[in-house]
């Protein structure tokens, strides 16, 4: 193709309308029809990423194979699409700020004053053309962060103004905005979606489509009223409904013809219809598992579900696999102690310790972990629930009491020891082992390998503190086996019990890398353990 065309996804009314999964549905439907597509995500806020934010605050950090620390709705774009993003799909108001006010203190603006328009905006711009410059897309989806009308937004839409004015049919806006529900009226509202319209026409962005995010259907007067009301096509509305699984909203779109119109606005030729038989196979299976089996995630941010969105995806992806649906009990480990704990995870068939930063409800991860070893209960341990794996072993089988992690407290056993690298270190902000490292698996008779298939793998880390290698040999007397290291730097990678039914703790994040059309193998084995 001659030029790489753009898709700007703007939000309004309010957040969290599903602006991320509206971007990764049309660009699944793009990609099936033959295009190579990615989706970016520009974040308003300061930060430089979202590597230092409390999930509290934003949700789950998304990592890349590159190293990028970024927006959750990475993940959603990379489970839709099946291939990997990158930094340069994740730009945050921080990092544009960022990148101007150096280049201003090297002297690339010598004599001028920098402002928002032009030198703001046009860093926006360069970050947006980037994918499209490298020629390896037929289409790029910008997902804009927040809503029409915040102030922090407005350096963004301004941007994208200038965008559509430049590159004229190889751009569109679709805008996702709320068409609200009055039960005591009994009647379904426009008015927001007109006044959110009107607010982008005051930046000087015409959408091109509209999504109307509804809980009820709409009729055609509605959508007429709404097409009438914003200046767009009649056949440019659709609507954006509850569905039971954010993964039929591609087929939803794709029935609506949400594809077809914008890509007919693009002039992008429709080749061949989408190949979807794999994903409505896939859909076809998670709507009919029979089987349930309980399962505990123990985590101390549990009750933001945002904040474990990639190990929930995952041990969904997981359970269709096996024909299994999940009944998943999502543990606070502050609140798990050795009283409650085998009432809690007492009829579990597999305990999963989350990861985490810090030392709050560190006791209750370690006292999950060892009723699962002790009662033989298939156990997942990933990153900081690797790490309390270690600690867990070290005190109650190795006797060491006072054993523990660095990041915790000062001790004269630290089987969990920041990694040597990390020593000299002060900035917070990307700083940790970040991204994509090979690991090898040294014993094929074992959990890790027979999931792999392979003793070659590489997944992505974030972490600073790692297995301390002066306890290996006596841990590996006693009984837990590092049976996956990084050939350059001997980390100790994976570890696992091999007298227990299934017991594998992770550095890594193998949530990562799960996806809709290919599950992570580590997650269907530890299913797959639950239920045999």
């Amino acid at each position: 193709m001659a030029n790489t065309k753009f898709i700007f996804v703007t939000g309004g009314v309010t957040s969290s309308l599903g602006k991320g999964i509206l971007a990764a549905s049309l660009a699944k439907l793009i990609q099936a029809r033959g295009y190579s597509v990615t989706i970016q995500k520009l974040d308003p806020y300061l930060n430089v990423d979202p590597g230092t934010l409390n999930p509290y605050e934003h949700g789950e950090c998304f990592v890349t194979d590159d190293g990028a620390e970024t927006d959750l709705d990475l993940g959603h774009y990379e489970r839709f699409l099946n291939v990997p993003t990158s930094q340069a799909n994740n730009v945050t108001t921080g990092r544009i700020y960022q990148t101007v006010i150096n280049k201003e203190r090297k002297g690339d603006y010598l004599g001028k004053t920098v402002q928002i328009i032009p030198h703001i905006t046009d860093e926006i711009k360069r970050c947006i053309m980037l994918l499209g410059k490298r020629g390896d897309y037929d289409a790029v989806v910008t997902e804009i962060g927040g809503v029409v009308g915040d102030i922090e937004s407005l350096p963004f839409i301004e941007a994208v103004r200038q965008l559509k004015w430049e590159l004229g049919g190889d751009a569109l806006c679709i805008h996702l905005t709320l068409v609200p529900y009055l039960a005591a009226a009994g009647e379904i509202k426009t008015k927001p979606t007109q006044h959110s319209v009107k607010k982008l026409l005051e930046i000087g962005v015409q959408p091109d489509i509209l999504v109307l995010r509804t809980e009820h259907d709409l009729n055609n007067s509605i959508r007429q009223k709404v097409a009438l009301f914003c200046n767009v096509d009649k056949n440019a509305v659709f609507e954006s409904p509850d569905l039971q699984s954010i993964y039929e909203v591609p087929l939803s779109f794709y029935k609506q013809g949400l594809d077809e119109v914008a890509m007919s606005k693009l002039r992008l030729p429709i080749k061949r219809d989408p190949d979807l038989e794999a994903w409505k196979d896939k859909l076809n299976r998670l709507y009919n598992l029979k089987d349930i089996v309980k399962i505990a995630v123990v985590g101390k941010y549990v009750e933001l579900p945002d904040a474990y969105k990639s190990i929930h995806e995952a041990l969904n992806h997981a359970g269709m696999v096996n024909n299994v649906k999940l009944d998943i009990e999502w543990v606070h480990s502050e609140k798990l102690n050795d009283n409650n704990v085998a009432e809690i995870l007492g009829d579990k068939k597999a305990i999963l310790v989350a990861p985490g930063f810090g030392h709050r409800g560190i006791d209750g991860k370690i006292i999950a972990t060892r009723y699962a070893r002790e009662n033989n209960i298939p156990f997942l341990g990933i990153c900081l629930g690797m790490q309390c794996a270690v600690i867990e072993f070290a005190r109650n089988v190795l006797g060491i009491a006072d054993a523990n992690s660095s990041e915790f407290c000062i001790t004269p056993n630290p089987v969990i020891d920041i990694m040597e690298q990390q020593k000299a270190i002060t900035n917070m902000g990307h700083t940790m082992r970040l991204g994509a490292y090979p690991c090898h698996i040294i014993d094929q008779d074992t959990n890790a390998f027979r999931a792999y298939g392979t003793d070659t793998i590489q997944e992505r880390h974030r972490h600073r503190y790692e297995f301390n290698n002066t306890y290996l040999a006596d841990m590996e007397a006693h009984g837990m086996k590092a049976i996956g290291r990084n050939p350059e730097s001997d980390l100790v990678e994976i570890v696992e019990i091999k007298d227990h039914k299934w017991f594998v703790g992770v550095q890594f994040h193998p949530e990562y890398k799960s996806r809709f059309e290919t599950p992570h193998p580590l997650f269907v084995a530890f299913i797959k353990a639950a239920i045999s």
